[in-house]
């Protein structure tokens, strides 16, 4: 790569004079560590057999159906906020699967803990996107809403609406609860009302700043719009999907998996689209709102690493024999497990071509020969303090790809622990010690951005040696 090979001149000892904006007398010193050849990489999914395998066990091909289809033509963010809603949708369904489980040996009380930890992750990101869409011109006010202070005092006793409070001479609010939805439910039976409870709270808070709620059955102290839940998310669709084409083998971890992964994968597929307009918006020079949605990009990373943690609460005899009930792992498959999801793989790819938006954010060319126009342009860019949207956006892109390493770490992590440190190596076969694993290289591979690495590295020791000088100088006046 261009920027890396410059990167590596300009840390080397005779450092030219042209160099950005910093004395002669400065030199970087850069200990040589030996390194086991780690190079940026380009990851494949596993083949074809194992992902269609994978889809097959989770129903991916039916999600996808209820993702892509088109249902309201004005509604920008549908294709991003349905699959964020459904994902949702099925977490409340994963509550009662765990309140349900009559194994007496299931860690019941810490994964409810890790699954309301979760679902407020996912409303939060919920109503990021929402605030996002009441931002932008051309998406604020077309969402499917209904307007409750509208509806005269006149309520529709159908099970679908409550009223919460009428103040004297004012219009009277009523909330929407949704009729289809699991929640509702939930809240109503006594195992699971506490939580519940908690999650309608959590609705009502993190809303807050948004132009309209959920219609869940959460307060609306404010006496907000209600977004068409049923409508949009389908809930009955979802449900439709909860029977796994592995029921048969008997195992109560079948459907924990199960579930895991297709809030999982409908993550990953927000993430796919909220990628994609990232990079419609700096193209059209909007850099301060594809900056909002790489710092989304990076907490969709930490949520699916949350998600994946889930596994570690898995009862390990029962999960492992599911492993073998499954075949989840084909003797001639040496890629890892996350590799099966297609969508995984490409969000991965995705993030890490971002990197080819820098010279357009920047404003620059990319020199041929190798010269430091990015990285100048980036010294200037953080020294100058004037396009501070533009800082924003470089610093959200090393968000991602910070956020995307630690996910990798993170499963292999959670392979070595759930099924132990040879799956984790790639179909039980041990490595050499000179050698990484594909997802070891994921996590180890040297910075997608050399030229802002390069930028920052020197900045900072610009301003290392600025610090000394000045303090000659006043040492000197002193004597």
């Amino acid at each position: 790569m261009v920027d890396l090979d410059w990167k590596a001149k300009m840390v080397s000892s005779d450092l030219p004079n042209k160099s950005p904006k910093l004395s002669n007398k400065l030199q970087i010193s850069i200990p040589a560590i030996p390194f086991r050849g780690v190079s940026n990489i380009t990851p494949t999914p596993a083949s074809d057999s194992s992902c269609s395998a994978y889809e097959h066990c989770f129903r991916l091909a039916e999600l996808h159906q209820i993702w892509n289809r088109k249902e309201f033509p004005n509604w920008k963010t549908e294709s991003i906020l349905k699959p964020a809603l459904q994902a949702l949708e099925i977490t409340f369904r994963f509550i009662s699967t765990v309140l349900s489980d009559a194994r007496p040996y299931a860690n019941r009380r810490e994964l409810t803990r890790r699954i309301e930890s979760l679902t407020t992750s996912q409303i939060e990101l919920i109503a990021i996107i929402i605030e996002d869409e009441a931002e932008g011109s051309t998406t604020r006010g077309t969402a499917p809403i209904v307007d409750l202070s509208s509806s005269n005092s006149v309520l529709v006793r159908d099970g679908s609406y409550a009223e919460v409070w009428k103040v004297p001479g004012e219009t009277t609010v009523v909330s929407k609860t949704s009729e289809a939805s699991l929640l509702p439910r939930l809240a109503t039976w006594q195992t699971s009302e506490d939580v519940a409870q908690k999650i309608l709270y959590s609705i009502e808070c993190e809303m807050r700043r948004c132009p309209y709620t959920l219609g869940l059955g959460e307060p609306n102290l404010t006496g907000k719009p209600n977004l068409e839940y049923d409508a949009v998310c389908r809930p009955n669709e979802i449900h439709a999907l909860k029977k796994s084409p592995y029921d048969h083998t008997n195992n109560q971890e079948n459907q924990s998996l199960y579930t895991t992964h297709q809030i999982l994968e409908s993550w990953i597929h927000v993430a796919k689209q909220i990628i994609q307009r990232v990079t419609e918006r700096i193209e059209s020079k909007e850099f301060s709102r594809a900056a909002n949605d790489c710092y989304l990009v990076e907490r969709i990373w930490k949520l699916l690493a949350e998600i994946e943690d889930l596994h570690l609460l898995m009862d390990p005899d029962d999960f492992l024999r599911l492993k073998n009930q499954l075949q989840m792992r084909s003797l001639d498959e040496t890629a890892p497990f996350c590799f099966r999801s297609r969508e995984l793989v490409e969000i991965t790819k995705s993030c890490k071509e971002l990197k080819h938006k820098v010279p357009e954010i920047l404003g620059v060319e990319v020199d041929p020969k190798g010269g430091p126009r990015i990285q100048e342009a980036a010294m200037r860019l953080y020294s100058e303090k004037r396009e501070f949207e533009k800082v924003y956006l470089l610093q959200a892109l090393q968000a991602i790809e910070g956020a995307l390493k630690r996910f990798f770490y993170a499963y292999k992590q959670v392979l070595v622990v759930v099924m132990g440190s040879l799956e984790a190596k790639g179909n039980g076969v041990l490595v050499s010690s000179d050698s990484c694993d594909s997802l070891t290289q994921l996590f180890l591979e040297p910075t997608y951005f050399p030229s802002l690495d390069a930028a920052k590295t020197f900045l900072g020791e610009s301003w290392s040696h600025r610090q000394h000088t000045g303090m000659e100088r006043r040492s000197r006046r002193k004597q």
